[in-house]
């Protein structure tokens, strides 16, 4: 199966000292086997285990894989999946995309979140038209200049597409890196300096080599070495896991995950949903006004609108509730 990968480019960082990039282990576990060893497991490993995803199949274009970097930033790969082959279907060029309006483009968003996203990507394919010729530009520098595009953004594409060597450092990889040369179990709360020195350390010279490290210890971070159940039999450069070596030592802080039950996430959500199945302009009062009783609440299937009322609506009524108010 042929596979593009994820990179991203980093800038020069001051000196710091040197980590070691392989962990002592005790005489009576396997030898740490030297760096170079460990980027040819990884590869190896990737090769027989990689997710079969679209976004990296070598036939999905540069824009394709723009698509899936933006929708894939804090959202799982199960919910962007659908969203993301039905948005390429719609849209397979950015210049079909600048052609729609704005709305659209929220609409076909679905309940992905952050919808912000779905604006900054429509106006990234508007520039795109304006300043590349339509076509999605190739190097770091061009790509940040795009609308919504940031530092990860444009590395990730320019590796991931047209096949430059750059450094990427994500949740995954900072985890991996952390207890295979850092021994810690989490990495620091917050990216820093130290982290992306090591990150750089690590890649491979070879460009070839370097996309595939970092898209094998991404995928490692997400499949195997995961934040709160690590399958440690299952890494196939455990013997060199300078955390397994130092006795699995506890995290130092206990991650927080975003809230969303009861947040103004939840009621935005909630508004974005009611927008986006409106045939036509929905009037600011009837989002201001109690939901009518059915007189029915399937279990499972109701939805809480207006969140401060004690009011429920099936999901499937949604849009018929509204244009009936």
């Amino acid at each position: 199966m042929a596979l593009i990968y994820y990179a991203e480019s980093i800038k020069a960082l001051a000196d710091y000292p040197t980590a070691p990039l392989v962990a002592p282990r005790p005489d009576d576990k396997p030898a740490a086997l030297p760096l170079s060893a460990v980027h040819e497991a990884l590869a190896t490993w990737f090769e027989a285990n990689a997710r079969d995803l679209p976004w990296r199949a070598a036939e999905c274009t540069p824009w394709g894989v723009l698509v899936s970097e933006i929708m894939l930033q804090q959202t799982p790969v199960v919910r962007v999946l659908p969203v993301w082959e039905e948005w390429l279907r719609r849209w397979p060029e950015p210049a079909d995309l600048a052609r729609e309006p704005a709305g659209e483009a929220v609409r076909a968003w679905g309940r992905l979140g952050y919808p912000r996203r779905a604006l900054r990507l429509h106006a990234a394919a508007v520039a795109i038209g304006a300043n590349h010729e339509g076509k999605v530009p190739g190097t770091y520098p061009e790509l940040l200049e795009l609308p919504g595009v940031g530092s990860y953004t444009a590395a990730a594409v320019a590796a991931f597409a047209f096949g430059r060597r750059e450094t990427v450092v994500d949740t995954n990889i900072r985890r991996v890196h952390a207890r295979l040369f850092s021994g810690a179990a989490l990495p620091s709360q917050s990216l820093n300096a130290a982290e992306m020195r090591l990150a750089a350390q690590t890649l491979p010279d070879d460009v070839g080599s370097s996309v595939r490290w970092n898209a094998s210890v991404m995928e490692l971070g997400a499949l195997v070495c995961t934040a709160r159940s690590p399958k440690c039999r299952e890494c196939p450069v455990s013997g060199s896991c300078a955390w397994l070596a130092a006795g699995e030592p506890p995290p130092t802080y206990t991650p927080k995950g975003q809230s969303w039950h009861g947040t103004d996430r939840q009621v935005r959500g909630a508004v974005m949903a009611v927008l986006r199945a409106a045939e036509s302009p929905v009037a600011p009062e009837l989002l201001q006004r109690a939901a009518a009783d059915l007189g029915f609440e399937p279990a499972g299937s109701e939805f809480r609108w207006p969140p401060c009322t004690g009011s429920t609506l099936p999901r499937s009524s949604w849009s018929a509730h509204w244009r009936g108010c």
